[in-house]
């Protein structure tokens, strides 16, 4: 995976309670380690704070295809970037690789993520400044 192929990255170790009794990391830790690199591309773009807020994301949609097993010791180095985005949604997708191979995908997946008023339920559009800073992170 080409450290230019995702504009925000993050590495993780796979710990020893991620393996499950078939000897590789259980496929709930996949979608974990695309959650982490979600909430670190939401905090370079401002979309999550340190505290509550009345409007947020809220995932909608992921998927995973798993395409080689993992097994612990190892990092991981987890990519995301946003496809595109909607009127109230944004597409992200995701690539996983081992740190030392990382020509390799071993998983990736997809996500739409919608923008919701909490206090309501309701969705709500994406700001301007919040498509500015996609656009900005994503060098478009």
């Amino acid at each position: 995976m080409s450290k230019d192929a995702f504009a925000v990255s993050v590495r993780l170790p796979v710990l020893w309670g991620d393996m499950d009794a078939l000897g590789h990391v259980n496929n709930v830790c996949y979608l974990r380690w695309f959650e982490q690199a979600r909430i670190a591309y939401f905090e370079r773009i401002g979309l999550v704070s340190e505290g509550p807020s009345a409007i947020g994301p809220i995932l909608a949609t992921t998927t995973c295809d798993f395409l080689a097993p993992v097994t612990y010791p190892a990092e991981v180095v987890v990519g995301t970037s946003v496809e595109r985005t909607g009127r109230t949604s944004f597409v992200m997708r995701y690539g996983v690789v081992l740190a030392t191979a990382p020509d390799i995908l071993v998983a990736k997946g997809s996500a739409v993520v919608v923008t919701v008023d909490y206090a309501s339920g309701g969705k709500v559009p994406l700001t301007e400044a919040l498509r500015a800073a996609i656009d900005a992170l994503e060098g478009r």
